[in-house]
């Protein structure tokens, strides 16, 4: 199984607990190998008022977090008994496991936050094979050559016509092979 991007419901206005609890109990009852990142949607808006400009963080979708999880039936577990979690978006109840989001939604929600689907840290590497699923070389393998994490881009040696070429691309436009 693969790790997916879910949708879980919290109590609006307890996202981050909920991140917290989460990412605690995944660490205490041995699940950091199925439950792997927990994002709470946010973005910085700029609000002038009265003269004053100030910096703030808003929710994008308030009492809603991000889970990136392998859906086991261990994992649905901890993530639905936790503190502060009313469910899984996606799931007919009657212990029915949820959809994941499709990828072009996740880099969407992600990608206003400066934050790549990818986890660049562990999943990329230079040398690493990926798959570029958009965009005008979709459907072909490249290796990693180089990365932009501030501008979300990547260079790959692509092989064209049967030369090696290199080729950038965005991370959105890539997933691991």
């Amino acid at each position: 199984m693969e790790k997916q991007w879910y949708v879980v419901n919290t109590y609006s206005g307890h996202e981050n607990k909920v991140k917290e609890k989460l990412e605690m109990r995944a660490e205490s009852m041995g699940m950091q190998d199925y439950i792997y990142r927990v994002v709470v949607p946010e973005q910085e808006e700029v609000e002038v008022k009265d003269g004053v400009t100030k910096k703030k963080v808003k929710k994008m979708f308030p009492g809603y977090i991000l889970v990136e999880m392998v859906m086991t039936d261990e994992a649905w577990y901890v993530v639905r008994n936790t503190p502060g979690v009313t469910g899984f978006i996606g799931s007919s109840g009657k212990g029915a496991k949820p959809t994941p989001l499709q990828p072009y939604e996740v880099d969407k929600v992600l990608g206003n936050m400066g934050i790549s689907r990818i986890d660049v840290d562990d999943d990329l590497k230079e040398g690493t094979k990926v798959k570029i699923v958009a965009g005008p070389f979709q459907g072909m393998f490249g290796t990693v050559d180089s990365i932009d994490i501030p501008n979300q881009k990547i260079m790959l040696l692509v092989d064209l016509f049967g030369q090696e070429t290199s080729v950038e691309v965005e991370l959105s436009q890539i997933d691991k092979a």
